[in-house]
């Protein structure tokens, strides 16, 4: 019997040590769990972002093509939609037809200036010879061998003249003021149509519709026979090697968040099989509510006191996307390496230099359209070019 109690003590003093043993471990692996965690800060309110890109029209017109669909992958440039060319294009054609009439137009007007500084000169000539008859003929009355008579008929043709060269000369300065300091080739009033034709050849050209960065689209609304209008949403366009997570962090857990510390990204799609590293590039300059479409106005006196939080950007890694494929929008446990707190809070390792921050593919319409110009400028010029006649202009300003 004393044997049996024995045993029996000794089982149970064995139990306890296993026990004692067991909740010691337990202890040691929750402490060494808080030393190492104590330094990150952990949230489940983070989710995915990335820049989705608008895709819209900037033209008046209907929709012939789509050539694109929804998760189909198109790079920058790509033709995406396409629009009815025929006002466009016959809107073009009358800007064309309007640019050379009027270059023509400023070609006769040069022409005109030419002729009336021709007619100027013509005229000063012949009453610079009436007034050299005046003198010689007021020489003679007095000595009786020219008539009163012929001195009078000689000064009233003098005064005639003399009128025809302020009138001409009037002309001569109106049209001055429309062509002086310009060419045939540089006019306002062709600089002007120009631009209209511009105008025109760019409003034509926007009726096709290309990728402004390369992406996935997503939310195509347009289809063919749409009549759109510029600035009608067509469709969104979704790079996905460049996206970042935006953690919801409580204003309690900010104090040691600073830009530069690592993170651990958990992404919901893919559980605990794969962990991306990330960095903390910066904290939004207010909490959710300040950018809410309907901020809560505290002053009413409703006011009830909650824990806001900040979003904070975490920057993911472009190689680990491209390996393990996201998609903004999804749930993320979020945990952040407190440890490094150098850093001002203030500072942000963010920058625009990503594909979707700049776009090419509208570069070249200006320089084609003001080469299309040029050449039709150049086919209406019908002469040379010339600046103003120098004797022209002086006769023109002799008083």
């Amino acid at each position: 019997m004393k044997t049996r109690h024995q045993s029996l003590r000794a089982r149970r003093k064995r139990r306890l040590q296993w026990i004692v043993s067991i909740g010691v471990l337990a202890a040691l692996i929750y402490t060494g769990y808080w030393l190492y965690r104590r330094d990150w800060i952990v949230s489940h309110n983070a989710f995915v972002t990335g820049n989705l890109i608008p895709v819209e029209a900037d033209a008046t017109g209907i929709v012939t093509h789509v050539w694109v669909e929804e998760s189909q992958f198109v790079k920058k440039g790509d033709l995406l939609v396409r629009l009815d060319e025929h006002r466009a294009q016959t809107a073009l054609k009358q800007t064309e037809g309007e640019l050379g009439q009027t270059v023509r137009e400023i070609g006769a007007l040069f022409a005109t200036h030419q002729q009336m500084c021709q007619k100027l000169i013509g005229r000063s000539s012949k009453l610079a010879r009436v007034r050299h008859d005046v003198v010689r003929f007021r020489q003679g009355v007095p000595s009786g061998s020219v008539s009163q008579q012929v001195l009078q008929n000689a000064e009233d043709q003098m005064a005639a003249l003399d009128a025809e060269m302020l009138e001409a000369r009037s002309e001569l300065e109106a049209i001055r003021a429309r062509i002086g300091g310009t060419s045939r080739a540089n006019h306002p009033d062709i600089e002007a149509s120009k631009h209209r034709f511009i105008k025109a050849y760019i409003e034509y050209t926007r009726q096709r519709i290309y990728a402004p960065v390369s992406g996935y689209v997503a939310k195509r609304k347009v289809q063919v026979g749409d009549r759109v209008q510029p600035g009608d949403s067509l469709m969104t366009l979704v790079p996905l090697n460049h996206l970042w997570v935006e953690a919801n962090l409580r204003e309690t857990e900010l104090q040691r968040v600073r830009p530069g510390q690592l993170a651990e990204v958990a992404v919901d799609l893919y559980g605990g099989n794969y962990t991306f590293q990330g960095t903390v590039e910066g904290l939004v300059p207010g909490t959710g509510s300040v950018f809410a479409l309907l901020p809560p106005d505290n002053a009413t006196g409703n006011f009830i006191h909650i824990v806001e939080r900040v979003p904070v950007r975490i920057a993911l890694r472009e190689d680990e996307l491209l390996a393990h494929p996201i998609r903004p929008g999804l749930s993320t446990v979020t945990s952040i390496h407190v440890d490094n707190t150098e850093k001002s809070p203030e500072d942000s390792l963010t920058q625009a230099v990503s594909q979707e921050y700049e776009t090419d593919i509208f570069a070249d319409e200006l320089a084609e359209a003001e080469a299309k110009a040029k050449a039709i400028v150049a086919k209406n010029l019908i002469t040379p070019d010339a600046t103003l006649d120098s004797d022209c202009g002086r006769v023109a300003l002799k008083k």
